[in-house]
């Protein structure tokens, strides 16, 4: 029988648009049930569709808690309106509370794309923070930085490369023995970019969540799996009822938990690690806690599952305290592919599928017109059998991007499925809309060209 397995490439043009498969394949939670304050028009139309763990982000916002959001740019062409999205998520974490860190990936453009660190450096600026600017981010709660002037990216990525092989670099990103080595590298870079924002220099131990298109869940399961197996402590629901909490022993804090070189056990020093175990649950207002450090654990009876997030921060700063990293996993939030003019996916390095920020009017106009259409051959046709928004270029644009009113956007999609509404009606009514909102933009960007700057973290400028 045939391997159907999905694999996600971050780096290919060809992605599957099969969401529902692809939260069963890589363990994605969908985005129904979770209670958002606020939500934006992507998650009230379902195009951010999953995540991994963004309750986290969502308890720390509801106790006042800090949290960050972390994403990144590649340097090496124009912006687009899929770009887009990911600032929106950005600055609607933004404005919930969250701290922002924007990596610019001029080692990775360099590496793989062969873009100098100094032409990156101008496209960063004039074509990717000018926008985000523009866009509505906060240049005091955002920092901007550049891979190549933070060092410790690239260090941490290295620490954390010794805990994975070339296996798992298969099987989560496809490799074989043909893939270019700067790709190898790159994986482990992103994973220090995305790590390095919960560093006491750079914000403190906090839930930083990182909104992507899921063909970048690879990068955040590598992510995941590597900030997990530096973890001292455990979490788990207990068999009987509430959590308990046991020790992970390896190398690094072997001594620490009173393992000998002998193989024997320093009993005290367990005890001692239990006891401020002990002491993290009480300082955290649990009262019936047992600890039974020969069963290798403490039961927490009382405990729910939402206490795991704030148990989970408290061990964590335990083992910092104790020597250890303390990273936290990253939480995930996923959106669906924006689609090309010609109907499939949006691609900067195929301009006739997608409209660029920079864009003057004219061109908008002239793109959307030769769009791909979900209407009929005829308007005979179109009027008796009604026409498809799901395939629709312009009415897809107009959820994704242009039009915020949702049940204006419910009348536009009614009328296109019933007929009434004509294929270059749809249209023109997304040039009106694209038409407005890119106007906008560009005068917002002319505004806030001069605070570019400001948004630079202080060892990128």
């Amino acid at each position: 029988m045939a391997d159907d397995t999905l694999v996600i490439d971050p780096w290919g043009s060809a992605q599957s648009t099969d969401y529902d498969r692809i939260i069963t394949q890589f363990g994605l939670t969908p985005m129904e049930g979770l209670t958002l304050p606020q939500p934006s028009k992507l998650h009230r139309r379902g195009i951010v569709f999953a995540h991994r763990e963004v309750d986290q982000v969502m308890e720390a916002h509801r106790t006042g808690n800090a949290f960050g959001v972390l994403t990144g740019l590649m340097p090496s062409g124009q912006m687009h309106l899929g770009h887009s999205m990911v600032v929106e998520q950005a600055k609607w974490f933004q404005d919930l509370g969250g701290d922002v860190t924007i990596a610019v990936a001029d080692l990775e453009s360099q590496a793989t794309r062969g873009v100098s660190l100094q032409k990156g450096r101008e496209v960063a600026l004039a074509e990717y923070i000018a926008h985000y600017a523009a866009l509505g981010l906060d240049p005091e709660k955002t920092n901007v930085y550049f891979q190549s002037t933070r060092p410790v990216v690239q260090r941490l990525g290295f620490q954390l490369g010794k805990r994975t092989n070339l296996n798992e670099f298969e099987a989560i990103y496809g490799f074989s023995g043909e893939t270019n080595l700067a790709h190898v590298q790159a994986p482990l870079v992103q994973v220090g970019d995305i790590l390095h924002p919960q560093l006491d220099e750079h914000g403190g131990l906090r839930p930083i969540v990182v909104p992507v298109g899921v063909d970048q869940d690879p990068h955040l399961r590598l992510t995941r799996g590597l900030a997990s197996k530096t973890n001292w402590f455990n979490i788990k629901p207990s068999s009987s009822r509430g959590l308990l909490v046991s020790l992970s022993v390896h190398d690094e804090n072997a001594e620490a938990f009173g393992q000998l070189p002998n193989g024997r056990v320093d009993r005290q020093k367990v005890s001692d690690v239990f006891d401020r175990v002990v002491d993290v649950a009480t300082r955290l207002g649990f009262s019936d806690i047992v600890s039974s450090p020969k069963q290798g654990h403490v039961h927490l009876p009382s405990a729910t599952q939402r206490d795991t997030h704030g148990l989970r921060l408290a061990l964590l700063g335990l083992e910092r305290l104790m020597g250890g990293m303390g990273l936290l996993a990253p939480s995930s939030t996923y959106h669906h592919f924006a689609v090309g003019m010609t109907g499939d996916k949006m691609s900067s390095s195929q301009p006739k599928t997608t409209l660029f920020l920079r864009d003057d009017l004219a061109t908008v106009e002239k793109k959307i017109k030769r769009a791909f259409s979900g209407g009929q051959a005829t308007v005979e046709e179109h009027r008796r059998l009604g026409g498809n928004p799901d395939v629709d270029v312009a009415y897809q644009y107009m959820m994704y991007f242009f039009e915020e009113d949702d049940a204006y956007l419910a009348e536009l999609n009614a009328s296109f499925r019933s007929g009434a509404l004509l294929a270059g009606e749809m249209k023109q009514h997304c040039i009106d809309a694209a038409s407005a909102w890119m106007n906008e933009l560009h005068e917002r960007r002319d505004e806030t060209e001069h605070l570019v700057n400001d948004f630079l973290a202080e060892d990128s400028r």
